[in-house]
């Protein structure tokens, strides 16, 4: 296990990160304690010591069992954790970004993983409604009280987490040093706006559902046992399970067969190769002790550059506007006439 830098921090965290969402049964699906103990230990003995859950999952155990299995030696570990999701549907205040909500929230994950500290805060989920400056002084004060040491933001837009981070800056806050993506070989949109800006302002990058909920597996393409996590009553099925992503899944299961990998270890690899998209972790997890160190291997081998491009070209999204539209060669000669400075270079990685 490598480590990295998040953002512009000095927090060094593994190349991977555990996602612990499947630690506990209480939603009716995941691992009983005892395999999560076992995934949590085959992670550490891997060298790994980023560990993502959150105050909602599996209705708090996940912190339960994220604090006992750390234990003594919680100095090793950068414990994230998550607020922003409610746990109780009638009072308005249970959720979203607002200090009360982040207070209570706080105050309850530490209790439960028996620390005084969070490594990193994440806020989980833009609600549209909470002032940043409320959002970001408020962030600051856990800081300086020595309860948090790091925040992150998580399911936002960008121009949210830019203009935070802006505020952070005026106000001598402290600013995300984090972010939390979907990004998969099914789902590269976030190459429009929030990796080129994680990029330009130095944010780290933790990329969650790397599998695309188990799609890019390849057990959606054909008729398996493996339980599956899209079914027809689930109402996000179609967004995940449909022809193009099964095409895709087809062809990642095409070049795990030619290099003798599995297709996990082909769509995990592919994001740690795609370093042109910045600082990536991806968040590993698994109902089992084996899945997760298959899931690791991902990490003693790396794909060609004709692999890569067969699963860049096979994924590939629209810029979208104004991306697209800027490297048109009729837009580029309008704005810098006969010359193409290293403006043009930074404007296609952009893109």
């Amino acid at each position: 296990m490598n480590y990295k830098l998040l953002g512009k921090s000095g927090l060094k965290v593994s190349e991977l990160a555990l996602g612990t969402m499947t630690f506990g049964e209480d939603w009716g699906w995941g691992a009983s304690k005892e395999q999560s103990r076992k995934m949590f230990d085959a992670f550490a003995e891997a060298g790994g010591n980023f560990i993502d859950t959150a105050n909602h999952y599996t209705d708090g155990t996940s912190e339960k069992f994220v604090g006992e299995f750390v234990g003594s030696d919680r100095h090793r570990f950068v414990i994230a954790t998550k607020y922003s999701l409610s746990g109780r549907p009638g009072d308005p205040n249970a959720g979203g970004n607002s200090r009360k909500g982040m207070i209570q929230t706080l105050e309850a994950s530490l209790r439960r993983m028996n620390t005084d500290y969070i490594d990193l805060y994440w806020v989980h989920a833009w609600d549209g409604m909470t002032p940043l400056e409320e959002l970001m002084r408020s962030l600051d004060d856990q800081v300086r009280l020595g309860k948090v040491l790091h925040i992150g933001f998580s399911d936002a837009p960008a121009w949210v987490i830019a203009r935070a981070n802006t505020l952070a800056e005026l106000k001598g806050w402290t600013p995300f040093t984090g972010i939390q993506v979907q990004y998969n070989l099914v789902e590269r949109t976030g190459e429009r706006e929030l990796l080129p800006m994680a990029r330009a302002l130095g944010i780290g990058v933790a990329v969650w559902s790397p599998l695309a909920g188990g799609v890019l597996t390849g057990k959606y393409s054909f008729k398996t046992d493996e339980p599956k996590r899209f079914t027809l009553d689930n109402p996000h099925t179609s967004a995940f399970v449909n022809s193009r992503n099964l095409k895709i899944a087809q062809i990642i299961v095409n070049v795990a067969q030619e290099i003798h990998r599995t297709p996990s270890q082909v769509a995990l690899n592919w994001i740690l190769q795609k370093k042109d998209q910045g600082t990536l972790v991806p968040i590993i997890a698994g109902r089992n002790v084996d899945q997760l160190r298959d899931n690791l291997q991902c990490l003693v081998f790396e794909l060609s550059a004709e692999h890569m491009k067969r699963l860049d070209e096979a994924s590939a999204i629209s810029p979208g506007f104004p991306h697209d539209f800027l490297l048109k060669g009729f837009a580029q000669d309008l704005i810098y006439g006969k010359t193409r400075p290293l403006l043009e270079v930074e404007l296609g990685r952009a893109a």
